[in-house]
């Protein structure tokens, strides 16, 4: 592969001695990683289901290299949503923040969400995550990621950072910043990144990524953590955009980052910072800060969503009276024709860009409810009565997962069933003489 000439230039300065040992890695060819979707599948009891072999990252508990030759994409089990094909060093800036239960996290820069379904699989279905995306392409594919892992405690956006400081002042617990950058870490993995390497390009990103923490800097609580991560080498964009957001930010302190399985420290006086090579560890390019906010202004209360129990939301409780052993519990509300349940502590929204405000069951009909694929993703199979669970080994889970019309074997249900494999929901059917009118996703069927 042939790099740029400043970019090795650069690459000898920062590494010395080690810059032989960094070329080298490129001939050992990129790593494939797995990330097990903690809210539907232990991480454990998935490796020993032997679909393919897994070797542990070390430094994220559900996640696992796979071989080059493995088509992971093309299972059952991935359309289930029970694990996320995600880089293996990508996997470290969520698994670095500190999430707790009920906290209140943003994902600022969260497309195509692989590190937006880390943070909601460590809240464990409870608090609140915001996963925001300026790019509304961007987003679409976020949000169906967020949905597929069967997140119910989500609201998916794509706004400017500014709007969203405008309107949600000291609001977050924790915030990740998985900022815009050249992308240098990702060389070999992507070699097409090299044509598009460039000083101009370089320095928009550090414009990009100033003004974005600028933006998370009133958005976080004091005592707040923020997470801000990069995939590239350059010091500009990683230690110097620390340093200057520090010393602008005096209320704002560095907290060491644990220098374990090949991470390393970052560039003095930040050392604190960690900085992933490729020549230490079986993983691209990364850099990660973790500060702290130690004090933060007052700021008035942020007015919360209202719930709605309007007489159009019957037809959902004689769907539910059919289907669910109970009402799943929470705020229920109706935006146009589709019913969500809130995540708690969900604020107003007016006049931002929302793609989804928390759980979306369905759209509500004139006389019924139809129930949608997040709703289904959403569910465990032991919330419903009504289900239909084929084996992996059964083909009818591929024809279901196609579009097709199957047959429903030895069940003996009529009307809405959730359809599974393993006991896993993938989707919704009308069960009807023995055959399973197919419900499944139109955008997102097998090819």
């Amino acid at each position: 592969m042939k790099l740029p000439l400043e970019f090795t230039e650069n690459m000898k300065a920062l590494l010395g001695a080690d810059y032989e040992a960094y070329l080298a890695s490129f001939a050992e060819g990129r790593f494939y990683g797995l990330r097990v979707n903690g809210l539907k599948a232990d991480p454990q009891e998935m490796r020993e289901k032997g679909i393919f072999p897994l070797t542990p990252v070390p430094w994220c508990v559900e996640g696992f290299y796979y071989g080059e030759g493995e088509r992971p994409a093309k299972h059952p089990y991935y359309h289930a949503g029970l694990y996320y094909l995600q880089e293996p060093s990508a996997m470290s800036p969520a698994a670095v923040l500190p999430i707790e239960k009920g906290d209140i996290v943003l994902d600022i820069c969260a497309a195509p969400g692989g590190k937006a379904t880390q943070l909601a699989s460590k809240l464990k279905g409870t608090g609140l995550l915001v996963a925001n995306d300026i790019s509304a392409g961007r987003a679409k594919a976020l949000l169906k990621n967020i949905e597929m892992a069967g997140i119910r405690n989500a609201i998916v956006m794509s706004e400017t950072p500014e709007h969203l400081a405008e309107r949600l002042p000291a609001f977050f617990d924790k915030i990740l910043v998985d900022a815009p950058c050249s992308g240098e870490g990702m060389f070999r993995k992507e070699p097409d990144m090299v044509k598009s390497w460039n000083k101009e390009m370089l320095e928009f990103c550090r414009e990009e990524q100033k003004h974005i923490l600028e933006a998370c800097a009133s958005m976080l609580k004091a005592g707040g953590l923020l997470l801000y991560s990069t995939c590239t080498f350059s010091t500009e964009e990683n230690e110097k955009s620390i340093g200057d957001f520090l010393e602008k930010h005096p209320e704002f302190s560095l907290v060491p980052i644990e220098k374990a399985h090949g991470f390393q420290a970052g560039i003095a006086p930040y050392e604190g910072c960690a900085r992933l090579y490729p020549h230490k560890l079986r993983g691209e390019g990364h850099f990660l800060a973790l500060l702290q906010k130690t004090a933060g202004a007052e700021t008035k209360p942020i007015p919360m969503e209202d719930s709605s129990w309007e007489k159009e939301m019957e037809p959902f409780h004689a769907f539910a009276a059919e289907v669910l052993k109970e009402m799943p519990d929470g705020r229920y509300k109706i935006y146009g024709d589709g019913l969500y349940l809130l995540p708690e502590g969900t604020p107003k929204l007016e006049k931002l860009r929302v793609l989804r405000t928390g759980w979306l069951l369905g759209t509500l009909k004139k006389d019924r409810f139809e129930p949608s694929q997040a709703f289904a993703m959403g569910l465990k199979r032991e919330e419903v009565k009504c289900a239909v669970d084929f084996s992996l080994e059964d083909r009818r889970v591929i024809r279901y997962l196609k579009g097709e019309t199957v047959e429903m074997g030895e069940s003996k249900e009529n009307g809405w069933v959730l359809v599974c494999v393993d006991g896993f929901p993938l989707g919704w059917a009308k069960a009807q003489k023995g055959r399973l009118k197919n419900k499944y996703a139109v955008s997102w069927k097998w090819e």
